[in-house]
């Protein structure tokens, strides 16, 4: 008798069930959207740090601080440096003009500027030898590459800073 009011209920559910179909269907191209993002985010950010590798990378290990007023060298205690193993270095330090720095603050950090991590350790300059050396302990690099290993230097009320690179096979 009433078929107009009957079809009325199925329209409506029609409706919204493609309201509903949309809604999930902008739901998904929105999430795409965010994931795309957070990928060209990433991969930008990678190329940055592949974009900032020096084209030779000088490999000394006797180099001068960034602000020139320290004289800085390393030696690791296992040669070659060994890949995931926990070694010390020792480092000496001396003023631009040649004299031994003594009781320096010194604090130790590593990157691997290509793949954008640090070390997996903290190494920490445990000791002051004398003469201007300095016992580095917890020093491990997980993986072969080029490292940075950074020693920021702080000593008679002077800070700077010296990056040593480094190719481990």
């Amino acid at each position: 008798m009433n078929t107009s009011q009957e079809s009325k209920p199925d329209t409506q559910i029609s409706r919204r069930e493609s309201r509903n179909k949309r809604g999930i269907i902008w739901w998904v191209l929105g999430s795409l959207a965010v994931v795309v993002l957070v990928i060209a985010v990433v991969v930008a950010i990678r190329m940055a740090h592949k974009n900032s590798t020096p084209a030779t990378p000088d490999f000394a290990t006797t180099r001068t601080s960034d602000r020139r007023l320290y004289k800085v060298s390393f030696k690791s205690a296992l040669e070659p440096i060994p890949i995931n193993e926990i070694h010390t270095w020792t480092i000496h330090l001396e003023t631009s003009a040649g004299k031994p720095v003594e009781n320096a603050k010194i604090l130790v950090d590593g990157l691997m500027p290509e793949h954008g991590h640090g070390l997996p350790t903290q190494p920490q300059v445990t000791n002051y030898l004398g003469n201007g050396d300095y016992t580095v302990e917890g020093m491990k690099f997980q993986m072969a590459g080029w490292w940075q290993v950074n020693f920021h230097i702080t000593a008679d009320g002077k800070s700077d800073k010296v990056t040593f690179n480094l190719t481990l096979i």
